[in-house]
């Protein structure tokens, strides 16, 4: 039971599949980046993560992620361990997990043991999704790698597979780590683990993630020039494994529905500057509808923002069914996770709640009960 007392529900047997729900032609999921408006708190922010993972809970959502992000004043997400932890005491039946977790920056000892806690305290719930970028900037990404660790993006593949023993508890005798165990983990019993993807917004991990027959996760909510040449390089690429008998791909995707297109586009504006001073080294909060509008683009900046915009489904919720809909035919992909980058706590309640509506996601409770 969470803290509310609402028992809990049947969980989805196969991890990574699922059957979409209502009319949805494909699974849909959430990935929270916990940001953070003008006018608001970490705090704040947090507790909109909850709402917003118990939403999707109670509406049919397949997963909710969280992304690890540093030295972002308008990203509260720099530990996803804790918040997710945090969130699995909130709902039941949902998928929680790392959309991703930045391999480079941690020991894959400690991931390991993070992820199996995680594990014990939802079983089967958990999904780790990792990435090979540090989700800062240089300097910050220094500060992470304290000491001698010389470890970067290029040592993903031996982080990985250091991190899938440590998983799997299966070092081979005389190897150094042999004797070293993930607990919570399968030293302590026949148990499953968390669901591993790989996640990319180039070549490289797609890749990798088709070699090693594991599903992927593409960031076309940032790189969208790439997103189908990536997937078509990782379904090329798969062998079947233990885990998949056939390529799963799953897509992020900036998605905002409002109750008119006017608020809706308002919205996204936020977002797209909120970019444009992160892409341009002022990085901070999530300004307000009021302070987009009121901002002086420059040429150069109206170009980015308006090639921001148009990798944006927004409007009204017919409209981002169909622009939703019409993305995954062009893609093919197994599965779309929506994030809704906009000011405010309730404009992105508001947006998933229309979605849900949009495509007649089941309600099984009210949120928070």
């Amino acid at each position: 039971m969470d803290p509310s007392g609402t028992p809990e529900v049947e969980r989805a047997v196969d991890p990574v599949r699922a059957t979409p729900l209502g009319t949805a032609p494909t699974p849909l999921s959430v990935l929270d980046l916990v940001t953070v408006g003008e006018g608001d708190t970490a705090a704040d922010a947090l507790r909109t993560s909850v709402r917003i993972a118990q939403l999707a809970d109670a509406r049919g959502f397949h997963r909710h992620w969280v992304a690890e992000h540093h030295s972002m004043p308008g990203v509260a997400s720099s530990s996803p361990a804790v918040i997710l932890a945090h969130l699995a005491a909130y709902t039941h039946r949902v998928r929680l997990g790392s959309g991703g977790v930045m391999l480079p920056n941690h020991a894959p000892l400690v991931i390991a043991e993070q992820f199996g806690t995680l594990e014990a305290l939802a079983p089967g719930r958990i999904d780790l999704g990792l990435g090979r970028a540090p989700g800062t900037d240089g300097g910050t990404a220094a500060a992470l790698r304290r000491g001698d660790r010389t470890e970067g993006a290029d040592d993903f593949p031996r982080q990985l597979a250091e991190l899938t023993r440590f998983l799997d508890d299966d070092f081979p005798d005389g190897h150094p780590y042999s004797r070293v165990h993930a607990v919570p983990g399968p030293v302590q019993g026949p148990t499953a683990r968390p669901s591993v993807w790989l996640l990319g917004s180039s070549g490289f991990s797609a890749r990798l993630a088709g070699s090693l027959g594991l599903p992927f996760a593409f960031a076309h909510h940032f790189s969208a020039r790439n997103t189908i040449p990536a997937l078509d390089l990782y379904r090329e690429s798969f062998r079947p494994s233990a885990v998949l008998d056939a390529p799963y791909a799953m897509i992020g995707v900036a998605a905002l529905a409002a109750d008119d297109e006017r608020t809706a586009r308002r919205q996204v504006l936020t977002g797209a500057l909120s970019m444009l001073r992160l892409r341009t080294g002022r990085p901070g909060l999530i300004p307000t509808p009021e302070q987009a509008e009121a901002y002086a683009f420059s040429a150069v900046e109206r170009e980015f923002v308006d090639d921001w915009l148009s990798n944006i489904v927004h409007g009204t919720p017919d409209a981002v069914r169909d622009g939703l809909d019409g993305l995954q035919k062009r893609t093919g992909a197994d599965e779309l996770m929506i994030t809704a980058n906009a000011h405010g706590g309730a404009a992105r309640l508001r947006s998933y709640e229309l979605i849900a509506d949009a495509y007649d996601l089941p309600r099984s409770g009210t949120p928070g009960e």
